[in-house]
């Protein structure tokens, strides 16, 4: 790893504008401290039950919701759906579904490159959070989600993505007291939050290679595993519009079966699979160009 990170590291060089803002930063450090307020709080049973819960509930929403549904539309849902899928991903705390997907998107149409958000090829740690802190990626690009952000209930989620972790924290606190808001509900949102950037930093460094894509995404059992099946990221970027990541029943992606099971639920349609060729490696999708429509994000 250390060979190869650090050849990464020299591909690219961080403008000033990539670098880490620390003023701004604080709130994220600080998260990162306050499950150590358990030693004081103490952990009950029942905060430990509402860790493991939202965690796996939340990571769903991101996975199946966030990355598959708004950054690739790789099914369809109601209207109504798809405000309450937005809903439950700001419960993640990583912002709203069109800085979301927008980043999401940009990273799959300029993969590897200087315009790639995350790149691994500016460092492991630029890959996995750096490129969070910095002040170049805070803002949502409208160009890239303009499918999303005609809809007025998504932009508000995007502009007040505070609304939904500070709900939760609050019915944590009234469900399990004080180790119900540290442990349930502020552990849970640290360790989501290093899994979910597994998928930018380890994906791309550590695993096999099924495809020969143009960029260094990689399959992982391990990542998969904790991810609910985002570790099969070379067969992602294989096909990106596909709804099932794991491209073959040996691959664990319960993300997938969860969405089948929406779908005999009639909770959602039209999930997009590889074809057999795909699967095959013969035929990849083309890239598909983000829409010109200019739509503010910062309104309702």
């Amino acid at each position: 790893m250390s060979r190869q990170t650090a050849s990464m590291r020299a591909d690219y060089v961080r403008s000033d504008e990539e670098r880490i803002n620390w003023r701004s930063s604080v709130p994220f450090i600080a998260v990162h401290l306050v499950p150590f307020a358990a030693f004081f709080t103490g952990v009950s049973t029942r905060s430990v039950v509402l860790c493991v819960v939202l965690y796996v509930t939340r990571l769903l929403c991101i996975t199946a919701g966030y990355h598959r549904y708004f950054s690739h539309r790789s099914f369809r849902v109601s209207r109504p759906m798809q405000f309450l899928m937005a809903l439950a991903g700001t419960t993640a705390v990583q912002k709203g579904p069109l800085w979301w997907a927008s980043h999401h998107r940009a990273h799959h149409r300029y993969v590897d490159t200087e315009r790639d958000p995350h790149t691994p090829r500016k460092g492991f740690w630029w890959s996995h959070v750096g490129w969070i802190l910095s002040d170049r990626y805070s803002a949502t690009d409208a160009v890239l989600v303009a499918d999303l952000a005609r809809y007025p209930e998504l932009r508000f989620l995007n502009r007040f993505d505070w609304i939904g972790p500070w709900a939760l924290a609050l019915l944590c606190l009234a469900i399990a007291g004080w180790s119900g808001l540290v442990v349930g509900f502020f552990l849970s949102t640290v360790v989501l939050w290093h899994v979910t950037f597994t998928v930018n930093s380890f994906a791309h460094v550590f695993g096999r290679r099924r495809y020969a894509t143009a960029d260094t995404s990689r399959n992982s059992l391990p990542i998969a595993l904790i991810t609910f099946g985002e570790g099969w990221h070379n067969n992602h970027h294989h096909y990106p519009p596909s709804a099932r990541q794991g491209f073959f029943w040996w691959e664990f992606d319960p993300t997938w079966q969860v969405l089948r099971a929406l779908r005999v639920l009639g909770v959602v349609k039209d999930l997009r699979t590889p074809s057999p060729a795909v699967r095959a490696g013969l035929t990849r999708p083309p890239v598909e160009a983000p829409s010109r429509e200019t739509v503010s994000v910062g309104s309702d």
